[in-house]
């Protein structure tokens, strides 16, 4: 999602903030303390309508992140692994990797986030009551009390990727038997939903509230890409299960012996055959692989003078077996922002596998099912 910045680890799941969260804290905190708390409590000294703000703010994205924190250990319960927690301008994601195994894992990963929100606003409402003579600090746990109570209510409407969203392609999927089709279910009503807060956002705009209207028109903008992306995610998944890298990879591809001068790899490989990285294998196996990124750290007066073997990156290596799942090699693909995996049996290279491959066998595939169609 662009530049993010690591600030902690909990559990051992990676926290982000998004460069985006930072103007979320500044328009919350500045909704908060010019409109919110004025209007509500207008006794208060000038200086507590921003404290107030700032602290709600980071109260409400340390709730958004312990609502997230949900999602993820549930996920890591039922064996699904991830990659972290993002902190954004609209609140926050967990990023995990693969989709639910069966519909009741979706169900639980997906309700536990609404449920959550729930204790907190619970929580926070208690706490109110309990410090009601200190006015400021009573305030703020009220807000929050309501803030999570509309987080999971708005989270339990029934358009994906909203928690309810997820319920509904649960339940779905559970009717039919085919996550592909509940997706499909699931991301229509997320669209619906999405045109609905874009269009409220419009007629927010009209009616002169402003930031209001352009806020609930970006969620509604951002929930409909985000149904469509994971629809057609979980579409090309369907497509490669069961689908070996075997099946679509490069067999017994170039490489170069651990003793080729940088220069030769420069010259006849980059310059001459347009390629951006070749393996280097010895005589046990794979060894390492270079690409332009390790040349590009050397002097040009030194690429005859030096092997590929001093530069090659050699731990770790973006591999992949043969009888894996082209799912798991999409995965490996996105994850790692690469373009190419090499396939390997033990330490013995026996292919690569690249985006083009898997891409022309997609088009294929909606080529062929396209005329059988007609």
């Amino acid at each position: 999602m662009g530049t993010t910045i690591r600030i902690a680890r909990i559990a051992g799941i990676p926290i982000h903030i998004h460069i985006t969260w930072l103007i979320a804290l500044f328009l919350v905190t500045w909704t908060l303390g010019v409109g919110y708390y004025p209007n509500e409590y207008p006794n208060w000294d000038g200086y507590l309508y921003w404290a107030a703000g700032g602290g709600s703010a980071l109260l409400l994205f340390l709730s958004v992140l312990v609502h997230e924190l949900a999602h993820s250990l549930v996920a890591l319960d039922k064996g699904l692994p991830l990659s972290g927690i993002t902190l954004f301008i609209f609140g926050g994601v967990s990023a995990i990797k693969l989709e639910a195994h069966t519909p009741g894992d979706e169900f639980w990963v997906a309700v536990v986030g609404p449920v959550t929100s729930l204790a907190l606003a619970a929580a926070f409402a208690l706490a109110g009551d309990l410090v009601s003579g200190a006015a400021v600090l009573s305030a703020i746990l009220r807000y929050l009390a309501f803030i999570n109570l509309f987080l999971a209510l708005f989270n339990l409407v029934p358009g994906f990727p909203l928690d309810g969203g997820r319920v509904l392609r649960a339940a779905a999927w559970a009717i039919t038997g085919n996550l592909a089709k509940a997706t499909a279910l699931a991301a229509g009503a997320g669209h619906v939903v999405a045109f609905l807060l874009m269009a409220w956002g419009v007629f927010q705009l009209f009616s002169g509230n402003l930031l209001g209207g352009v806020w609930t028109a970006f969620i509604g903008w951002f929930l409909h890409g985000a149904a469509e992306s994971s629809r057609q995610e979980v579409a090309v998944q369907e497509t490669f299960r069961g689908i070996k890298v075997s099946a679509l990879m490069e067999p017994d591809p170039e490489y170069l012996s651990p003793d080729t001068p940088v220069g030769t790899f420069v010259r006849e490989q980059v310059l001459h055959r347009g390629r951006r990285a070749l393996p280097i294998c010895d005589g046990n196996g794979l060894a390492g692989i270079i690409s332009v990124s390790d040349v590009k750290v050397l002097p040009e007066t030194l690429w005859d003078a030096t092997t590929v073997s001093d530069i090659m990156t050699w731990s770790p290596l973006l591999c992949v077996a043969p009888d894996a799942e082209v799912t798991e090699a999409l995965q490996l693909l996105s994850e790692h922002q690469v373009n190419q995996l090499m396939v390997v049996d033990g330490r013995t290279l026996v292919g690569l596998i690249t985006r083009s491959h898997i891409l022309d066998h997609l088009q294929f595939r909606q080529e062929l099912g396209a005329r059988g169609n007609r």
